[in-house]
C-alpha cells in the first residue's frame, strides 16, 4: 500500500477489515470489524453486542478512565483500550472509520498496533473528495503533572510531529527517546512497538484482575532496579517463568526487543492514538516527557478547547 496519501483530503478504508483477539484486561475473545465511513464522521466505536448497538464517538471529552489504557463511554456503553487502533488509523491516513466491537475492549493481538496496520494495508485506503480541515496552533499549549513529573507541550508547526522521552528512573533501564517527524515512517518505525509492564506491577495487576490476557507473550517486562532477588524469584516462579533472567538492559528475557528504544516508541504510539480524540486533525509539534494516557488525554482536551475557542472567536468576527 502506498502511504504517500494526499494529506489535504479525507480518507477511509477501501474495504472492511475483520480482526479477532484477546482483550488484555478482560481476557475475553473480542471480534472487531473496521468499516469504511462517510467524510466528516471521524472515528466511531459501535458496541454491536449491546441492545440498540450504541455508538461511542472517539472524543476526549468522553474519556472515563485512563488507568493502563484509555476508555470511552457514551450512550450507556463503554469501550476500552482504544489507543492502539486509533494510532493505526491515524498513522495509515484513515480519517473516517466505523469500528464495530462485540466486547468491552479492543483486542490486544501482540501488544502493538502492527497487526492492525497490516490489515489496513491489505484493505487499502481510499481518498474521499472532501478537503481535510487541518487546524493550526498559533500558540504553545502545555500540560504539567507535578506528582507524576510529566511534561507535555504542543507547539505551532507546519506539519504534525511527535517526540517522546521516557525515563523510568530505573537503575537498569536507561532513558529512551523516540520521534515521528514524517507520518510515512509510522508503519515501519512506530507501529511494531509493543506495550510493556513493570515486573513488580504484574503481581498486583493480576491479583486485582486488572490483567487477564496473555501478557507474557506480547508485553516487554521491565525489571525494577530496586527489586530484591527474593521478590524477583517469587514473581517469576509464580508466573511459570522458571528460566527468567534480567538482561543487562533492564528487561526480562520473555521477549526479544524489536527496537532498542521500543518502550519510547510504544509510548509515542499511545500518544498518537490518544491525541486522535481531539476529533480534528491538528498541525503541531508535540514534545512529551514521561507521558501516560491521563496526560495525553489532558493535553488533547486543552488543544480541543483552544481550537473551539479560536473557531468561536473567528465566527464572532465574521458576524
Amino acid at each position: 500500500m502506498d502511504v504517500h496519501f494526499n494529506p489535504d483530503k479525507q480518507h477511509t478504508l477501501s474495504s472492511s477489515i475483520l480482526v479477532s483477539g484477546i482483550g488484555i484486561h478482560s481476557g475475553a475473545r473480542v471480534t472487531m470489524r473496521l468499516l469504511p465511513s462517510l467524510p466528516g464522521t471521524g472515528y466511531r466505536f459501535q458496541r454491536i453486542d449491546l441492545p440498540g448497538a450504541p455508538i461511542i464517538q472517539a472524543d476526549c471529552d468522553l474519556v472515563i478512565d485512563t488507568f493502563r489504557c484509555t476508555t470511552l463511554a457514551q450512550n450507556g456503553a463503554s469501550i476500552s483500550a482504544v489507543e492502539h487502533i486509533l494510532a493505526a488509523l491515524v498513522g495509515m491516513g484513515v480519517d473516517n472509520c466505523l469500528i464495530e466491537v462485540n466486547g468491552i475492549e479492543i483486542p490486544t493481538i501482540d501488544g502493538s498496533c502492527g497487526p492492525f496496520v497490516k490489515e489496513i494495508e491489505k484493505a487499502g485506503v481510499s481518498e474521499q473528495q472532501v478537503p481535510k480541515a487541518w487546524h493550526n496552533l498559533d500558540t504553545c499549549i502545555t500540560y504539567f503533572d507535578k506528582q507524576k513529573q510529566v511534561k507535555m507541550a504542543a507547539f505551532p508547526c507546519p506539519d504534525f510531529r511527535l517526540h517522546t522521552l521516557v525515563d523510568f528512573r530505573n537503575g537498569s533501564l536507561k532513558p529512551q527517546l523516540a520521534e515521528l517527524t514524517r507520518m510515512k515512517d509510522f508503519r515501519e518505525q512506530i507501529a511494531p512497538a509493543r506495550t510493556y509492564c513493570l515486573l513488580h506491577e504484574m503481581e498486583i495487576l493480576l491479583d486485582s484482575n486488572l490483567i487477564r490476557g496473555d501478557i507474557l507473550n506480547h508485553a516487554l517486562l521491565v525489571v525494577d532496579g530496586t527489586m530484591s532477588k527474593e521478590d524477583f524469584s517469587r514473581i517469576t516462579t509464580k508466573f511459570g517463568l522458571k528460566d527468567a533472567q534480567e538482561d543487562p538492559k533492564g528487561y526480562l528475557n520473555n521477549l526479544s526487543l524489536r527496537f532498542e528504544n521500543e518502550i519510547a516508541r510504544h509510548k509515542l504510539m499511545d500518544t498518537l492514538g490518544d491525541l486522535a480524540l481531539i476529533g480534528v486533525p491538528v498541525r503541531t509539534h508535540i514534545l512529551s516527557h514521561r507521558p501516560g494516557h491521563s496526560s495525553n488525554v489532558a493535553l488533547a482536551k486543552k488543544i480541543k478547547k483552544y481550537i473551539k475557542e479560536k473557531e468561536e472567536s473567528r465566527f464572532k468576527k465574521v458576524a
